[in-house]
């Protein structure tokens, strides 16, 4: 008598396990998204002695990558790490403000923009005329 009644117990113990996973199972998955992760993100003002605009879209999309974030939501961060000109390009751009814009699409309008226009030869000069400068070991600062 009391192996029937755990018999029968272990059945609807599985009838209603077969369900919560069915139920569980219909729902989409759910996401976290970190975006404590956007002060990773740079600032980019798209000045020659800022960070260049590759690394910007790298770490945004590094951030975004590790954060869970999604394509609109890597935009809107991007966005609002932009500063001076590319923030007033932006404004003033309405293909960016779209509802389908890509990520892609996003880079592609201000790598196009905001591209370098410096000469392989510029680049070269930079580098064989740059000099180390010199550090101070002893700080006044630091002197005990």
């Amino acid at each position: 008598m009391a192996k029937a009644r755990l018999r029968t117990e272990l059945e609807e113990s599985k009838a209603e396990i077969q369900r919560l996973k069915e139920r569980v199972s219909e729902g989409p998955p759910t996401v976290h998204k970190d975006l404590s992760l956007v002060s990773l993100v740079p600032k980019w003002s798209g000045l020659d002695s800022a960070v260049l605009i590759e690394e910007f879209f790298a770490s945004t999309k590094g951030a975004a990558h590790i954060g869970k974030w999604e394509e609109p939501d890597q935009i809107r961060i991007a966005v609002l790490k932009l500063t001076d000109v590319p923030r007033l390009f932006y404004n003033g751009c309405p293909e960016l403000h779209e509802k389908d814009v890509t990520w892609q699409r996003f880079k592609n309008v201000f790598s196009q923009r905001f591209k370098d226009t410096h000469t392989d030869q510029h680049h070269f000069m930079q580098v064989e005329t740059s000099r180390q400068k010199k550090i101070s070991l002893l700080n006044n600062d630091h002197m005990v």
